[in-house]
C-alpha cells in the first residue's frame, strides 16, 4: 500500500496575492479544477494566508477535505495540495488521482500565468 497522502504543487510565475485573488472566486475554480466534476464544492471563508482549503461533498454525500495553498516565493508562489488517500482506495486509484489534480494544478499555473 502506497503512502496515506501526497504533496503535488505547480510554481506559478506569478505573485501570490495574484493567484490567490484569482483562485479564491467560487466561480473562477471549476476553471481549472475539472477534478472536482459536478460535486459540490464549498470553499473555506478567504483570508490573507493564502489558505484555499475546500471541501467536495460526492455523489454519495461523502465530504472529502482538501487542503490548498498559495505559498509565496517572491515574485512568483506555488501552489500545493495535499491529496488524501480515502478509505479503501487502491494504489492504481490513488496514482489516478494524483495525475488528475497535476492537471488541475497545471492548468491553474496556465490560466494565471496567461493573465
Amino acid at each position: 500500500m502506497a503512502r496515506a497522502l501526497r504533496k503535488l504543487s505547480v510554481t506559478i510565475e506569478r505573485p501570490a496575492d495574484e493567484a490567490y485573488e484569482f483562485l479564491a472566486v467560487p466561480e473562477n475554480f471549476r476553471k481549472w479544477a475539472s477534478g472536482v466534476g459536478d460535486n459540490e464544492v464549498r470553499l473555506f471563508e478567504r483570508n490573507s494566508r493564502g489558505v484555499l482549503d475546500h471541501a467536495v461533498r460526492t455523489p454519495q454525500g461523502t465530504e472529502v477535505y482538501v487542503p490548498l495553498r498559495v505559498v509565496p516565493r517572491g515574485r512568483r508562489c506555488d501552489l500545493v495540495l495535499t491529496l488524501f488517500r480515502q478509505p479503501g482506495m487502491t494504489d492504481e486509484r490513488f496514482a489516478a488521482d494524483a495525475e488528475w489534480v497535476m492537471r488541475d494544478l497545471k492548468a491553474a499555473k496556465r490560466i494565471l500565468e496567461a493573465r
